[in-house]
């Protein structure tokens, strides 16, 4: 590891090399997606200015936008109190987070007992991912 690299070992990362990540949108507040990142996604989203995770289901790095061409261009990167999550304050490009066609993952909304989806889908998902 690099001297310019030691900011990394500020977090504090899980038992299995990952923290917690938090998209919002820079302008709006509101809050995107959450996803993981490992120490060289977070590496490479300093670097590139661009959000880099970590796919836990695919086990490999993940570009954001690498398909949907709806990359997060990050604005800045905070880290909380405990040092254990980070804050991506992001411009979201196309305007789509979620990989269902929305403008962010968080669209269910428990009323009296039930999940209810309650933000539309922005563009059908078929016409995103195309590979």
């Amino acid at each position: 590891m690099s001297a310019k690299d030691i900011w990394l070992n500020k977090v504090k990362w899980t038992d299995d090399g990952l923290v917690p990540v938090i998209a919002q949108d820079a302008a709006s507040g509101t809050v995107l997606m959450f996803a993981w990142m490992n120490r060289e996604a977070l590496k490479l989203t300093a670097e590139r200015g661009e959000a880099v995770y970590w796919s836990r289901s695919r086990k490999k790095l993940w570009h954001k936008g690498e398909e949907s061409g709806h990359v997060q261009k990050v604005k800045e990167i905070r880290l909380d109190c405990d040092e254990d999550v980070v804050l991506l304050k992001v411009e979201q490009v196309g305007g789509i987070a979620c990989h269902t066609g929305r403008n962010h993952c968080f669209f269910q909304q428990l009323e009296k007992c039930q999940w209810v989806t309650v933000d539309p889908v922005l563009k059908d998902p078929a016409e995103i991912y195309k590979r």
